[in-house]
């Protein structure tokens, strides 16, 4: 049933965690919550483990790992955990008391396996645990809220009863994540009372979050699906940003949008109680802001014309990937930017000036068939995640049942459920895909940044690992590096949406691909309302907010941006 949150009528559990796609609102609805209890008379203690946290801008305070006290409301504390630095932190706690101790390539081959997205969920669930398991928080603070929830990945692994450094010493396999357990023996009984005190639906609830938008839904019911298997049950939903009424042609395609999503939401997430909270025309900043933020009636109007923003078309970027003959062309950002589109506009636009073009997606989601058709001059194609995956699996798997435990080979499975096996998995068809580029040009719709940055950052690693499990490395793998590093021949087009999340996103990977030695000229701010001709209120506060980031765009591309406007 839906309905409206009104925290004094909602029952809420000592511990909260809050997951869901970037950029649904997880930040602005927890810190809300987090104020409303404190106003409320409880002690609160909230933690952000958010790379792209903005919790300064949303308290107008400086905030640190240490805990800082809101003035406005004073039963608040605030910790900012930042995961990549932790991440960091615990590479060196496993590699330094090595250093000098063992082969310059041994340590360079441990830093390889501690690299990448299961470091980071495992640092950041150090973090957690810690939290959630000391005595002094725990009597402290009648709540504790984390603005970002662990994985059901994460959970799983540190579930498995396998014998860790047997399994990390005696493992030959291509598994990808090796390592990322590795300091951990010290830690499992703090870790087991954290992963108890997850599953106690007395002490928490799991707060999914999302938009009334495809994508953020369907996440959202994976990742509460994910959850009931490990027995998490005590979920609720909070769907962020309704649009309650509609004045113009914008706003009328937006709600039939809203509307027809919200009529077809998965059956798996019926089962929770789902609170939905109205679209908002301000930024969540301050105080007074937070403190209203579950108020429909609150509206903050003052725009009365807007900024004029001057801005390259699509076409404009096309016409350079067709001047400077570019012949291998990724679309990259976070989930939900609009990157397939756009991949398929380009690839049309290059056929158009008579270009030969492959387009093709590494997006397990593959939604290109829905943008795109062959045409003369081009061919589309996708990589069958599911077919390399399974295929991939099965080659380690049965070498590992040759050597390991029962124990050592659940580890195994449950490894191979990770983002970079998955990036393991697509490597050597992606790698032939790009070869294509010999004879045509080759548009590559990208997945999410996270799962991409593996793939593109990890290519070397990566090709040891293939190595090692097959026995030999094939020709585009070798290829593969030196063509994504040639400016001359590699463009990747970076999209982000003129909002603060995938902005700060978007700016992380284009700071990875300078040092993957990438080049990245181009931006695209896709779904730019301040680009419409809206008469909708709201809208036109949202409107007004954009200015802000399509300047930082325009800063960090060195003015190679194009803007293309909300549509659907």
């Amino acid at each position: 049933m839906n309905k409206k949150f009104i925290i004094d009528a909602t029952s809420l559990t000592k511990y909260l965690f809050f997951t869901g796609k970037g950029g649904v609102g997880k930040t602005s609805v927890s810190c809300a919550i987090a104020v409303s209890l404190a106003d409320s008379g409880k002690k609160v203690l909230l933690v952000s483990t958010d790379p792209a946290s903005n919790l300064q801008d949303v308290f107008e305070t400086e905030v640190d790992d240490k805990g800082v006290v809101i003035k406005e409301s004073p039963n608040l504390t605030v910790i900012n955990v930042d995961p990549i630095q932790a991440a960091e932190e615990y590479k060196e706690s496993v590699v330094g008391p090595y250093r000098g101790l063992l082969p310059e390539d041994v340590i360079t081959n441990m830093e390889e396996q501690l690299s990448g997205s299961c470091t980071v969920e495992i640092a950041s669930f150090n973090e957690f645990s810690k939290l959630i398991t000391d005595a002094t928080i725990k009597t402290t603070y009648d709540h504790i809220i984390f603005d970002t929830a662990p994985t059901g990945h994460t959970l799983r692994m540190l579930e498995l009863p396998s014998a860790w450094t047997n399994f990390i010493n005696e493992n030959t396999t291509g598994a990808s994540c090796l390592g990322q357990l590795s300091g951990l023996g010290d830690k499992r009984m703090m870790y087991a009372d954290a992963v108890t005190s997850l599953s106690d639906g007395s002490k928490t609830t799991l707060v999914l979050v999302s938009r009334p938008q495809t994508s953020p839904i369907m996440e959202a019911s994976r990742t509460s699906m994910e959850l009931l298997e490990l027995g998490i049950e005590n979920q609720i939903l909070i769907i962020n940003g309704i649009l309650d009424s509609a004045n113009d042609d914008l706003s009328l395609k937006m709600k039939k949008m809203q509307d027809d999503v919200m009529e077809n939401i998965p059956s798996s997430l019926s089962f929770f109680n789902t609170y939905l909270v109205t679209m908002k025309s301000f930024n969540i900043t301050g105080i007074e802001k937070l403190r209203n933020f579950f108020d429909e009636e609150f509206v903050i109007n003052s725009v009365y014309e807007l900024p004029v923003v001057e801005a390259k078309s699509l076409d404009d970027l096309i016409d350079d990937l067709y001047n400077s003959s570019k012949k291998v062309i990724f679309t990259m950002g976070k989930g939900g930017v609009g990157k397939t589109t756009i991949a398929s506009e380009i690839a049309k636009g290059l056929v158009n000036r008579g270009l030969k073009v492959h387009l093709t997606t590494t997006d397990p989601a593959n939604h290109l068939g829905f943008v795109a058709k062959e045409m003369d001059g081009l061919t589309i194609s996708n990589i069958d995640e599911k077919k390399e995956l399974h295929k991939y699996q099965e080659e380690v798997l049965s070498k590992a049942r040759k050597t390991m435990s029962g124990d050592d080979v659940a580890y195994i499975e449950e490894d191979l459920r990770s983002p970079c096996t998955q990036e393991i998995a697509v490597f050597r068809a992606f790698a032939n895909v790009v070869e294509k580029a010999d004879n045509e040009v080759v548009v590559i719709d990208t997945a999410p940044t996270g799962h991409t940055l593996l793939l593109l950052n990890s290519t070397q690693s990566y090709s040891k690992e293939i190595d090692r499990s097959s026995g030999e490395v094939p020709e585009p793998v070798i290829k593969l590096l030196p063509r994504l590093r040639n400016p001359l021949e590699t463009e990747v087009v970076i999209v982000t949406l003129p909002e603060a999340t995938p902005v700060f996103e978007a700016e992380r990977l284009h700071e990875d691909l300078l040092r993957a030695d990438i080049p990245s000229k181009w931006w695209i701010i896709n779904q730019s309302l301040l680009k419409t001709n809206t008469k909708h209120p709201i809208l036109l506060e949202k409107a007004k907010t954009e200015e802000k980031w399509i300047n930082e765009v325009k800063k960090i591309s060195n003015n190679n941006f194009a803007i293309i406007p909300w549509h659907i």
